[in-house]
Parts: C-alpha cells; sequence; structure tokens
C-alpha cells in the first residue's frame, strides 16, 4: 500500500501501482468527470500513469492553468492527427501549449495550408474528437525512435531525438497518431467540444532564419462551445482595442521601414503621454528617496562581459560596434544594471549611506527576429524605468516591501487593480542557465517568499523564470479583457555585487558586499503604454490624456471667442485645442469622439454672448452650458 496525502492534509491509503484517476473516482464520479491532469509530488503527469510510491497529490481541472495547458497541448496533437488524415506525408516539428491555445509547426510539402483549409480541418479535429480516444504513454528507446521516424520520414522529429538519450523519450498515440512527446496529456479526447484555428503563420524550424520556414498552425479548444463563443467575442472587441490601430489613429507613435524595424517613432501626442507617465514615476521616486541618473546609450563589450549578460545574450545581441582603436569594442546598452553598478562602485561607500537608490529612463537595445516583434509590446529599442537599490542584507526585506508598496500604487494609478505576483525562481533542473553560488540563490528566493507573504500578494511561483543572475517577482496584470500582461517586475541580486567587486564599509570597519534590487515598476515604456492603450481601449485617465478637451466653433464667426476660451483654461494648466476646420459641427463631434477626446466645448453665437460653453463627455454626451471657470473646476476635480 502507498500513502496519498490530499492538498487540505487528508491522507488515504491506495495500492500500488493505482492511478490519480482511480484516486479521483474514489473521492467522487463528478471529479473524475472533471479532472484534466494530477499534481504528483509536484509534477504534472498523466491520469493514468501509476503510482507506485508515497506521494502528494493535486486534481487540476479546465479551471486551473495547468489544466487548460494540458487540454491546449493535447488538443495540439488532435490537430496533428487531423491534419495527418487530410494531408497525408505531412511533417511534423513542435506543437506546445501557448498563453491562449496551442500551435503546431507543419510542413506540408508542396501543398501550403491555406485559409480555405481551416474549417475542414476544425471539422476533421471535431469528428476525431468524438471517437474519444484514449492519449496512451509509452516509453520507448532510442534506437525504436529513430527506426520509427526512420520509416516515417519525419526529419524533424529525427533531430529532436538527437538531444535524448535512452530513458528520456515517450510516445504518445492516440487514435491514429503517434508523437514523440514528453506529455502529460488529459485523458482522451471526449472533453475536446470547441475548436478554432485562429492563424496561419510562417515560422523557421528551430527558430533558425537559415532553415526552412514552416507553417504554425495556430488553434484553440474548449470543453464548451458557448466557452469558445466568448473567447472568438473578446477576440473581436481586442481587434478594436489592438494599440497598433489605436496608436494609429490617435497619433501616438509610428515605425519606419528606413528607421528600422521595431524601432518606435513617438510622435507628439504620443511623447506628451509617455512624458507624463514618466513624471508621475519620477515625482513619486523622488518621494522615496531615488536618485535620478542618467548613463550612455552604449557601453564597451568588457562591462557585459563582467556582468555576464554577454556570456548569457551576447550571440542574440546587437552584435559589438568596432572603432579604429584596434580591440575596442562597444554594444548597444542592452540593460541598466551594469552601468548602475559602476556608480555605485566609483568611489568608497559607508554603511550610513546605504540603501542608495539609482533611478533611470534608460533606453536599452535588444535584438528581437523580426518575426516576433509586435507593435509597443515586442519591439528592439525601448526605454526602462529602471532602478537599482543596493542595501545591506538586513535592509533587504524592508526595501522590498517598499518596492513592492510603489509598484502595486503605480498599477492602481493606471486601473489595472488585478494581478498575480509570480515568484520566478531557478530550474533546479538547468543550473547551468544562472550564475552564482546556492547559498546565494537560497538567501535571494527566501528573501522574495518572505516578502510577497508577509504584503499578502496573491502568488504563483514558476520554476525556470529567474532572470541569470538572481530570482524576481514578476506582476502578471490583467487588462479590462481579462487577458494577462507581464508588466513590472522586482529582482533579488546577490551575484552583480559580487561580479563586480562592489563594497561598502560596515559598523564594524570592515568591507561588506550590498545586496541589490533591480525594479521596474512599468517594465519598459514602450510595453507598457501599448498594454494601456489597450486596457483602456484609447480613453486615457484624464491626467494622462495628451488632450483633455477640444473646442469647436460651430462656424468660422466664433473661432476668436474659442480661442480666448483656450487661453483660460490653458491658464489653468489645462490642454486642449481648438478645431478650426471648415466642418459642419457634426463632423467636428464625431471626429473628436473617435479621438478619444474627454471633453468636447461647442461655442457658437448663444455661448459667445452668455461668455459660457456648451460641454460634451466622452461616452456621456451633452453636460449643458457652464462658464469656463466651472469647467475647470470640473476637470481639476476629476484629475
Amino acid at each position: 500500500m502507498i500513502n496519498i496525502t490530499f492538498p487540505d492534509g487528508n491522507v488515504r491509503q491506495y495500492a500500488v501501482g493505482t492511478t490519480a484517476m482511480d484516486v479521483a473516482k474514489s473521492i467522487s464520479e463528478g471529479l473524475a468527470r472533471n479532472v484534466l491532469v494530477a499534481k504528483v509530488n509536484g509534477e504534472v503527469r498523466d491520469l493514468l500513469r501509476p503510482i507506485n510510491e508515497d506521494a502528494s497529490i493535486t486534481f487540476l481541472k479546465w479551471e486551473d492553468k495547468e489544466g487548460k495547458q494540458t487540454f491546449w497541448h493535447s488538443s495540439a496533437h488532435l490537430l496533428a492527427e487531423a491534419l495527418e488524415a487530410l494531408f497525408p506525408g505531412t511533417k511534423f516539428g513542435i506543437g506546445p501549449a501557448i498563453e491562449n491555445g496551442f500551435y503546431y509547426d507543419v510542413d506540408t510539402g508542396d501543398r501550403p495550408l491555406t485559409a480555405a483549409d481551416l474549417p475542414k480541418i476544425e471539422q476533421k479535429i471535431l469528428e476525431l474528437a468524438r471517437e474519444k480516444a484514449t492519449y496512451n504513454r509509452t516509453e520507448v528507446s532510442k534506437a525504436d525512435a529513430i527506426k520509427y521516424f526512420t520509416e516515417k520520414g519525419d526529419e524533424y522529429k529525427l533531430e529532436l531525438i538527437e538531444g535524448l538519450e535512452d530513458g528520456q523519450i515517450t510516445f504518445y498515440q492516440q487514435g491514429n497518431f503517434t508523437d514523440l512527446c514528453k506529455g502529460p496529456h488529459i485523458p482522451s479526447t471526449e472533453p475536446i467540444k470547441a475548436v478554432k484555428i485562429t492563424n496561419l503563420a510562417g515560422a523557421y524550424w528551430r527558430g533558425d532564419e537559415k532553415r526552412k520556414q514552416l507553417t504554425r498552425v495556430y488553434a484553440i479548444t474548449f470543453p464548451k462551445q458557448k466557452e469558445l463563443e466568448d473567447y472568438l467575442q473578446m477576440i473581436e472587441e481586442a481587434k478594436k482595442r489592438d494599440h497598433r490601430k489605436l496608436g494609429q489613429e490617435l497619433e501616438l507613435f509610428m515605425f519606419s521601414e528606413k528607421v528600422g524595424q521595431g524601432l518606435p517613432i513617438w510622435l507628439p501626442k504620443g511623447t506628451a503621454l509617455r512624458s507624463r507617465l514618466e513624471d508621475f514615476l519620477k515625482k513619486e521616486q523622488l518621494k522615496r528617496g531615488y536618485m535620478p541618473v542618467i548613463t550612455p546609450h552604449i557601453g564597451s563589450k568588457k562591462l557585459y562581459v563582467t556582468s555576464g549578460h554577454w556570456d548569457k545574450y551576447g550571440k542574440d545581441s546587437f552584435q559589438p560596434i568596432l572603432t579604429p582603436d584596434e580591440d575596442e569594442e562597444f554594444m548597444l546598452k542592452p540593460m541598466n544594471c551594469p552601468h548602475h553598478c559602476e556608480i555605485f562602485g566609483h568611489r568608497p561607500r559607508s554603511y550610513k549611506e546605504l540603501p542608495v537608490r539609482f533611478a533611470e529612463f534608460g533606453t536599452v537595445y535588444r535584438y528581437e527576429q523580426s518575426g516576433e516583434l509586435h507593435g509597443l509590446t515586442r519591439v528592439r529599442c525601448f526605454t526602462q524605468d529602471d532602478a537599482h537599490i543596493f542595501c545591506t542584507e538586513d535592509q533587504l526585506k524592508s526595501e522590498f516591501l517598499n518596492v513592492l508598496e510603489l509598484t502595486q500604487f503605480v498599477l492602481a494609478k493606471l486601473g489595472f487593480e488585478k494581478f498575480t505576483a509570480q515568484i520566478s525562481l531557478r530550474d533546479p533542473e538547468n543550473p547551468g542557465k544562472y550564475v552564482g553560488t546556492d547559498e546565494n540563490w537560497r538567501k535571494a528566493e527566501a528573501a522574495i517568499i518572505e516578502a510577497a507573504a508577509e504584503a499578502g500578494l496573491n502568488t504563483v511561483t514558476e520554476l525556470g523564470e529567474a532572470a541569470f543572475y538572481g530570482p524576481k517577482l514578476d506582476f502578471m496584470v490583467k487588462d479590462a479583457l481579462g487577458r494577462s500582461w507581464q508588466l513590472g517586475t522586482i529582482q533579488v541580486d546577490y551575484n552583480l555585487p559580487i561580479r563586480f567587486d562592489l563594497k561598502y564599509i560596515g559598523a564594524d570597519n570592515q568591507e561588506h558586499r550590498p545586496v541589490m534590487i533591480h525594479r521596474a515598476p512599468f517594465g519598459s515604456m514602450e510595453r507598457f503604454t501599448g498594454v494601456l492603450i489597450e486596457h483602456c481601449a484609447g480613453k486615457f485617465p484624464l491626467w494622462l490624456s495628451p488632450e483633455q478637451f477640444a473646442i469647436l466653433p460651430v462656424s468660422d464667426r466664433f473661432v476668436e471667442y474659442a480661442n480666448d476660451v483656450l487661453r483660460q483654461l490653458n491658464a489653468d494648466d489645462l490642454r486642449g485645442f481648438v478645431d478650426d476646420r471648415n466642418e459642419t459641427i457634426g463632423k467636428k463631434i464625431r471626429d473628436n469622439e473617435l479621438k478619444r477626446i474627454p471633453f468636447l466645448l461647442i461655442v457658437g453665437e448663444k455661448e459667445a454672448d452668455a461668455g459660457n460653453i456648451s460641454v460634451r463627455k466622452q461616452g456621456e454626451g451633452d453636460q449643458g452650458a457652464m462658464s469656463v471657470a466651472d469647467f475647470a473646476n470640473v476637470i481639476k476635480a476629476l484629475l
């Protein structure tokens, strides 16, 4: 017999070799119907795999993130089976679950997939799902795996097998399809009730632009048709809110092929928006003892060799800039932290100075492949609201909590009230990805976990998501459509102070290492602005809006009075403009409402004679007539 421990601490005994499905059935038939996968001793596993030792168990359903991911990964295999049935000879790359749905990279040979193929592929997926085929897991030797895919003629799977050894290889088979996969999967295809193929795109094999371009088939599935319909409705709303579309309509930013891919150019209105975001955070930082600094846009390659960034990211970065001097190489700055380490270390420091908090809106450059670029949310040049805090170990928790408070304040001010704090830790199975000692990593991870608990945050823990120099707390923020975005981040770092030999003189008159906190409440100005545009559908908070009002004279005769109103409001530090185009008042109202101007002030003969304005509010319509001073007070009360 083995002991099975449940999340509530209860323990039951079961026979050796029992499965998670057996355990679920022993609790209730309802649970067995709804559970998709189980976490056994922390590992997400198939429900039908035998359990041969004492274990803790957690059942995962559709409502759980890992439940959805398993559902979608299993659906990717079903997509592959459908493609193989409809297009014999199709070869397969990889087919993972993603944040919403899944994709499979496929090679259909001389017969490319088109949009016209999608309905019949969807129909075939549902037809196969109704067969209720079981997902069967089999451990396979490397020799047998090579033999199978050699006979099948799938060179992509053979290449994937090259990096595996005996004991690491498993096949999953459902219906007439067998795939190389480590799993896990849902028990059968039965729960898959609704499907939508969302996109076809090109994807180079293994992300290498020199390799063959495969077709990436994106899709999503659900256990209920209604959930698919709700999702598609959300997607339609997301299209209306797309920051690339709204950014162009509202004249916030642009891209130019001549300037280069992934290099955003901020237009006047967008610059005004971004500047107010920066000014808001700068003001809050000064209140909290941060000291502004400015560092160059380039740095010596040696700087990033010292920090470790060259070793970890150098090959995927913009390549070094050579100068006429032999052996002199510079890099476009990929990170601000090495520069800030140099600032801290440029003179002796005393414990009495600590904590030292340096803040910079620093622009950095990272080479992203062209296929991964996406508006403002994935660019090659972006500005981080970066700060680095150098403190003693005793100060670490209080400083971390202070940063947490600031980040939550910033998100609340911008209307992001729903978020989860993701504790991103090392991958214990891949220590080579990281620098530093195990002891320092344990201390850094413990500091984040303790501070998050003390702050009462809603947290999830993700292994393998830490930065190479330290663990971090990432803010996974939900927007108005319920989509999750990674925005602010806080990181604890014991390693860069060692690599840069940073020291301070303690109260004992001895040298000590500071601990470093990296933090960025916005994350990057570009990404944050893109998410903000979509979150509020371009209707920015009044304090942030580039233009708070537009004054609409009903004819040329009242332009002079409109300009007089503008001068009065400008004197109260309110922002707006006069729309003096030779258009009807109806068209002016429609055009400016489309531009999301918060208030429209209409002036004609009646208003000019009375010395007032007629006010319309975005989304609420006519607000009646009022004096210019009263309107100014209305805006001030809303700021």
